[in-house]
């Protein structure tokens, strides 16, 4: 689940890595749960939604990597889809 936030604060055991060029991932010291992914320099961070304990109201919009999911994979609600290329010229490039 990605979620556009301006001020995250995270809080607790909470370490950061570069993954790749212009992201970084977040990370439990402690058990080493993933925590997040965030393009740096966007205001986007994408949260595992098993970290959610009510998942009911949460709304699902975007696709990422479309190009790359099987052709059996489908969600029940209609939403925008990104392709690989789509999601790095957004957040690799602005």
């Amino acid at each position: 689940m990605a979620v556009p936030c301006t001020q995250a604060n995270f809080t607790g055991p909470v370490r950061r890595y570069t993954s790749s060029e212009g992201f970084e991932r977040g990370f439990c010291s402690v058990c080493g749960s993933a925590l997040f992914f965030h393009p740096v320099g966007s205001d986007i961070h994408g949260i595992p939604i098993g970290l959610f304990d009510d998942q009911s109201d949460l709304p699902f919009k975007v696709e990422f990597f479309v190009d790359q999911k099987p052709d059996y994979y489908t969600f029940s609600n209609e939403t925008r889809g990104m392709t690989g290329a789509e999601f790095a010229q957004k957040f690799r490039n602005g």
